[in-house]
């Protein structure tokens, strides 16, 4: 599903270069659910950018779904940011004045799907993430919780193949993380490949692997306990 080889991305201001990532290679196979961790200034946040389309790296290749995502020019990366990433982030980005049904719309109006079909759609997905009594409600009308499993049903609705989320518990009570991660392990259970960018462990435990990055690197990838790189 992911294939990410020997990627670097170097910033340059004036004649200083920054590496933010150096040299970095793993693959995602389709189903797995993976966080990725690193403190401040480690590169996971450069590299949620490359995994989601929003920017290209320096050097390397960057396949999609078999797709070179690192060749595309930039129409060509939005359209592959909404046939084939989900993206839930850490401030849910939703629309203030819209409901939530609405919200999750959005998407398929954007790729021309047939209105007949978006909110069919919509509410399916919607209940799915367990809020059925809460498609008329505006985000203020929301908790922290509910309003990111708003995003996370409008992540589904294109069928993308891969949810990316970015640092999805960071706005919300510690119990509603859990909700939310049950919502995730739920959907890795039926088959939706999941890569988590996290700085919490014990959120990262949720996932099935967790690649650790440090001063741009890979220092570990880790699946159920036993270690399976390091480098």
């Amino acid at each position: 599903m992911i294939q990410i080889s020997h990627i670097s991305k170097i910033y340059k201001n004036d004649s200083v270069e920054t590496a933010a990532l150096n040299d970095i290679s793993f693959e995602i196979k389709a189903g797995e659910f993976v966080a990725i961790m690193g403190p401040s200034g480690s590169g996971k946040s450069t590299l949620m950018h490359i995994l989601g389309a929003l920017d290209k790296p320096t050097n390397g290749t960057y396949l999609l779904d078999n797709e070179n995502v690192g060749q595309l020019q930039d129409d060509e990366l939005a359209d592959i940011r909404n046939r084939k990433i989900g993206f839930v982030f850490q401030a849910f980005n939703l629309l203030p004045r819209t409901t939530a049904l609405k919200n999750v719309i959005l998407p398929m109006v954007y790729a021309g799907i047939p209105k007949v079909k978006r909110e069919d759609t919509a509410r399916k997905f919607l209940e799915l993430v367990g809020l059925n009594d809460r498609m008329q409600h505006t985000p203020n009308q929301l908790s922290g919780g509910q309003q990111q499993r708003v995003a996370i049903a409008r992540a589904l609705t294109m069928s993308p193949a891969i949810i990316l989320a970015d640092e999805p518990t960071g706005n919300i009570a510690s119990a509603q993380a859990e909700e939310i991660m049950d919502i995730f392990k739920k959907l890795n259970s039926e088959g939706h490949t999941i890569v988590m960018i996290t700085h919490e462990p014990d959120i990262a435990q949720h996932a099935k692997r967790v690649i650790v990055l440090k001063d741009g690197k890979i220092i570990s990838d880790k699946k159920n306990g036993h270690r399976l790189r390091k480098n």
